[in-house]
């Protein structure tokens, strides 16, 4: 059929009736970026430019209508895009996400901080009208730009960016801070709103499959609000000297209190409680209110301990922080425990050569006793017993530039949603029922992930606990490796630890949890390692 028949003009006046819009609409947007110098987001679009009324029995649908007419895309180009984020950063007064700034982004460094997540609407499947740019109705979930990315991550990254835009760009070789600050805890306190009851949207990007919160997304979350604390705390208000680089060095201990429901508010706030030369304690509490009527302290579903460490932005050495001033009876106390673990951990890795040369022989000995048997005599084994390798999972992938954080590098947030993912696949296949996340124990970021690195992720069950028959607890254990196919080289990037446990009324009804052997050395000197980091942790 010839382009220029009648048959053919007449096939595609649909399709000119819909560009004539989106060309509006480009070549306005193309003339307020000449005049504002303001990027456009990419999904903007999908609201802006009109298509053709058509009935649909579909809800969802109906969102995607817009105003035809040319002038009321241009006022809409006007306006800034729907699902931008909105955001007082590190205001002193609590921010409505239902209200708009107002002139001045307000004192960054100021005690008290609530970052709000930005709304969406209650439910896409409602009844509503059409709507345009100016509409505060978001467009449906397919049409959502990053509903697989948490906005909680952007919300902070945002208001992290805001003090170096606030600080001017200095040039590359501008000096390092010459003169610490001391600061108290409350100048880096900072929290962060889910309006779970409200935000439709926002409720499904973090529901698991069993009605509760995806404990991996809120990982990630927890990674970037302890950065911007930190952050905060290092910033020195002065635009002439280079930032700090400021990397996660560690988790110390996520402990989850109570389950986390995915229906109810939730708030996560936190603050530096302790410093060293080069390195930052934060601890953060994620909060759910049960009842009014119930003890404050009943609302805490979960504590966090992250460790951050600072580079000099130029040269990658240690650069030093800050001092911090705990002034409550509060913050001493927790400066005081941070103080101790601090010891504590340079004490064990001063003992560690000293206690394998004094006994830890014979644990080596007593652990590999039972593995031995599995590997010469399999027949004769205890049936209520598994060799570690055989709970081995593990998953591969190529980093993202869409995984990145605000250096460039692989975001240490997701790192651990992947890690906790796999985890948890792994107890649920080895327990044989959907088990219940516990404790992150440790994790340590040994080296940086970059874009295109060929990251590979093994689990295993490391052991089990079943001292109480009520509650067995088992210890997954991730490592990730940086492979590199060129160089023939294959790097450890990280390590994780998490604990988990089945529900009560499955032991009670029959249900038994195996006993894990290690069949190497080297698996039996994990397991120890392990073992003690467990009995030495939060002593005090």
């Amino acid at each position: 059929m010839s382009l220029h028949s009648p048959a053919m003009k007449q096939s595609v006046k649909p399709f000119l009736h819909f560009c004539r819009p989106v060309s509006t609409a480009f070549n306005a947007i193309k003339l307020h970026q000449k005049t504002t110098r303001t990027p456009i987001h990419s999904s903007f679009l999908i609201d802006s430019v009109s298509t053709p009324e058509q009935k649909s029995p579909n809800p969802v649908q109906q969102l995607t209508k817009t105003a035809t007419s040319s002038s009321q895309i241009i006022k809409s180009v006007e306006l800034k895009p729907p699902n931008s984020i909105q955001i007082k950063a590190f205001s002193s007064v609590t921010s409505d996400p239902s209200q708009k700034p107002e002139g001045s982004m307000g004192s960054e460094f100021s005690p008290s901080n609530t970052i709000p997540v930005v709304s969406t609407f209650t439910s896409p499947f409602e009844h509503s009208p059409s709507i345009d740019a100016s509409s505060s109705i978001r467009k449906p979930l397919s049409l959502w730009p990053g509903m697989y990315n948490s906005p909680v991550t952007n919300a902070l990254w945002e208001a992290r960016s805001s003090i170096f835009e606030r600080l001017i760009d200095p040039p590359k070789d501008a000096p390092p801070q010459s003169e610490l600050l001391t600061k108290t805890p409350a100048q880096s306190r900072t929290s962060i709103l889910y309006n779970f009851s409200t935000d439709y949207v926002l409720r499904e990007q973090y529901r698991d499959p069993w009605n509760e919160v995806r404990i991996g997304k809120l990982l990630e979350d927890l990674d970037a609000l302890a950065g911007t604390i930190s952050v905060k705390h290092c910033c020195n208000d002065d635009s002439l000297t280079r930032p700090l680089l400021l990397v996660t060095a560690s988790v110390d201990k996520i402990i989850l209190k109570k389950p986390i429901r995915v229906d109810t508010d939730l708030k996560i706030a936190g603050s530096v409680v302790w410093v060293g030369r080069s390195s930052i304690e934060i601890q953060l509490e994620v909060t759910q209110p049960i009842e009014e009527s119930s003890h404050p302290s009943n609302s805490i579903a979960l504590t966090a301990n992250f460790t951050f460490v600072a580079r000099d932005s130029k040269t990658g050495k240690s650069a030093p922080v800050n001092r911090i001033s705990p002034e409550t009876q509060q913050e001493k106390k927790l400066w005081e425990e941070a103080e101790a673990r601090n010891k504590l951990r340079k004490l064990k890795r001063g003992q560690h050569k000293k206690d394998l040369a004094n006994g830890e022989v014979d644990r080596l000995e007593a652990l590999l006793a039972e593995g031995r048997i599995f590997c010469d005599m399999p027949a004769l084994a205890n049936r209520d017993s598994i060799l570690m390798r055989d709970t081995r999972l593990q998953n591969s992938l190529i980093c993202q530039p869409q995984q990145r954080n605000m250096h460039g590098r692989i975001f240490g947030g997701f790192l651990m949603n992947r890690a906790f993912e796999l985890a948890f696949s792994t107890a649920y296949a080895f327990a044989g029922m959907v088990p219940c996340f516990l404790e992150v124990d440790h994790v340590d970021f040994l080296k940086p992930v970059d874009v295109g690195d060929f990251l590979r992720l093994k689990s295993c069950v490391l052991y089990t606990e079943l001292d109480n028959p009520e509650l067995p607890l088992i210890n997954i254990e991730v490592v990730a490796h940086v492979t590199r196919p060129e160089l023939r080289s294959s790097e450890v990037s990280n390590t994780f630890h998490f604990t988990f446990t089945v529900r009560p009324e499955a032991m009670k009804n029959g249900l038994r949890i195996r006993s894990v052997v290690p069949a190497t050395e080297e698996e039996a000197r994990r397991v120890l390692d392990r073992m003690d980091a467990e009995n030495s942790q939060f002593i005090y």
